[in-house]
């Protein structure tokens, strides 16, 4: 992939893209393949959705709003890192799909060294926490930066345990959104020694449907998670799965079986998860571990504009009758890509381009691994 610092209108056209309605991170990847830059598939998004069946028009971030954004995340110094930057996270970048945009305010060569995730209930007990934050003290103490969501309980804890040696937190809402409120001396703390990090834009508050892809953040970031108490339903578990999924390392502090938020971390270490008593069962498994390679990222070749004409133009569109055939197929249960080229007899290229016109239009979600969702 050809790296690059976006700035001024190119820049501008990517940030509007990621903030466009019904564009996702999978998406997003599949527009800029399709289109070859962000400004020729802004042009071509509303052709898409009406050709995916969209009722109302669709919400594209104005230039104007893009500026806004740009200038609060100035005045607040922070930063916007896009996908095709050399700065971008290079585990963020290897991502299938990476994120589009990250927004970073604190210490931004933290994002280059070695991280770790630690995680886990909110409602934490007492020895959670300590455990939590010494296991982060000494993480930190052996060269790891520590990462974590800010949240209550054991995230609080981490942080905490991780400031000296190094520790980001990632968010939900906007990388100002100081919540819980109680942590407003913690976000300081990290602002001023760690460093934070959010998808979503300057003076976003926090949603419920933004915690999912807060929690892919942290265990894309990692090389490791680590589970510190979480019940067997818990937003700690799905980060578990999440590494899982990623190809990192899942590790889990045991617990009394009388203590419902010692349930998930016993059963993940029930599902094969190293099983943690100190710092030492960490560093054993994650200090063998190679790093991510710059050439494995995942994020599409950015092309530029020129003379606000896309440079390269790629791909095909989908076709009215295909994306019938496809509504039909598709379910809330997440269907493979390929299952459904097999289903329609339609090329894979044919399929994907239907997919997207539908996923513009706010039918479908197009989810990592290939697969897509009926909304």
């Amino acid at each position: 992939m050809k790296l690059q610092t976006l700035e001024g209108e190119e820049q501008l056209d990517w940030l509007r893209l990621a903030r466009t309605d019904s564009v996702g991170p999978v998406t997003f990847v599949r527009l800029i393949e399709q289109f070859g830059s962000a400004g020729a598939a802004l042009r071509a998004l509303p052709d898409l959705a009406r050709r995916g069946g969209r009722g109302h028009a669709l919400r594209i971030q104005t230039v104007d709003e893009a500026r806004a954004e740009l200038d609060a995340g100035s005045a607040l110094g922070a930063r916007l890192l896009v996908g095709c930057d050399a700065g971008f996270p290079v585990p963020l970048a290897v991502l299938d799909p990476p994120p589009p945009v990250l927004w970073v305010l604190g210490d931004e060569t933290l994002l280059a060294r070695k991280m770790v995730a630690i995680v886990g209930a909110r409602i934490a007990s007492a020895a959670g926490r300590r455990f939590a934050r010494d296991l982060a003290t000494a993480l930190g103490d052996a060269g790891w930066v520590v990462v974590s969501g800010l949240a209550r309980g054991i995230d609080t804890a981490a942080h905490q345990g991780g400031l000296k040696g190094g520790t980001v937190a990632v968010l939900a809402g906007g990388v100002d959104d100081i919540y819980p409120p109680e942590n407003a001396d913690l976000h300081e703390a990290l602002r001023q020694k760690g460093c934070i990090v959010s998808e979503r834009p300057i003076g976003a508050g926090v949603k419920a449907a933004d915690f999912p892809r807060r929690n892919r953040i942290i265990s894309g970031l990692s090389r490791g998670v680590i589970v510190v108490e979480a019940e067997l339903r818990s937003g700690s578990l799905t980060t578990a799965r999440l590494a899982g999924e990623q190809g990192r390392e899942v590790f889990a502090v045991p617990g009394s079986p009388l203590d419902p938020r010692s349930r998930g971390a016993n059963d993940l270490i029930r599902q094969g998860a190293t099983l943690v008593e100190d710092a030492e069962d960490v560093l054993r498994v994650l200090d063998s571990l190679p790093g991510f390679a710059e050439d494995e990222r995942g994020a599409p070749d950015f092309v530029p504009t020129e003379s606000g004409r896309a440079v390269k133009m790629v791909g095909e569109m989908g076709d009215a009758s295909l994306v019938a055939t496809l509504e039909s197929l598709l379910s809330p249960t997440p269907t493979a890509i390929n299952t459904l080229a097999r289903e329609t007899g339609a090329p894979v290229s044919k399929v994907l381009a239907a997919l997207m016109e539908m996923a513009v239009a706010g039918r479908v979600e197009l989810v990592p691994g290939g697969l897509a969702i009926r909304l």
